[in-house]
């Protein structure tokens, strides 16, 4: 890969999905905070830059059409983010709190950390389906009148909001909210990880934990980086 020096985390993430993983590994944040350089982000998580260029340039730099995000229109994409990230956060949040309420009432006596984890599930719980109602009834429906207006020609009338630009911003602070409680459910369970003789139903609380932490990164990846962007732009040449 080239000019890993100056290009940042977002950019390297954008043009290849799958070095999200790298990342993900290091404990480098490609969604919220990916607009910084991956040398900042290395010095920033204690970690050795050459490295991460070592582990990127070891992928296979070609990007196949399924995973190939920034090549897609921007109606296809949205309905890919509601259709599988969306889809994902409605159908594990119930289950998410029901895991989160099970332990911390047999287990928060003994590990304190349940009881602030359980109020931060029901917590990010709130936001996100608030959140995702807004860009699904709002946000999306006009970025997808856009490039129908850009496709036909034709004129777009201008939304009661002003500019695409005050919904994504507020969507970018949403995403950083979620995400920074996320970070504090990490470090309460000292990343997921259970202690000894945990019983299965703590087990599941982590494992979920985890995977839903890292469907996030990749739900937020695609429209802070991908989607917003393109979508800025789009208003802007119409």
């Amino acid at each position: 890969m080239e000019n890993l020096d100056i290009k940042t985390v977002a950019d390297v993430v954008t043009e290849n999905i799958k070095t999200a993983h790298v990342f993900k590994k290091h404990g480098i944040d490609f969604c919220c905070g990916g607009g910084i350089s991956i040398k900042k982000a290395c010095e920033k998580n204690n970690v050795d830059f050459d490295t991460i260029v070592a582990e990127l340039n070891q992928l296979e730099n070609k990007t196949s059409y399924a995973t190939d995000y920034n090549n897609w229109e921007l109606d296809f994409l949205i309905d890919f983010i509601v259709n599988t990230h969306h889809k994902y956060v409605e159908e594990n949040l119930t289950l998410l709190k029901q895991y989160g309420d099970r332990v911390a009432k047999v287990h928060g006596h003994h590990y304190t950390e349940l009881l602030e984890i359980k109020d931060l599930i029901h917590e990010v719980s709130d936001e996100l389906a608030a959140h995702m109602k807004k860009e699904e009834l709002i946000l999306f429906p006009f970025i997808k009148k856009l490039v129908q207006a850009i496709k036909n020609n034709t004129p777009i009338e201008k939304p009661h909001f002003g500019t695409v630009n005050n919904p994504i911003k507020m969507m970018e602070e949403e995403h950083d909210k979620a995400g920074d409680i996320f970070k504090r459910i990490s470090e309460l369970t000292d990343k997921y990880q259970t202690p000894e003789g945990a019983c299965n139903t703590f087990k599941a609380l982590y494992s979920k934990l985890e995977e839903f932490e890292d469907d996030l990164h990749q739900h937020v990846h695609l429209e802070n980086n991908i989607l917003f962007p393109k979508a800025i732009k789009l208003e802007a040449s119409l």
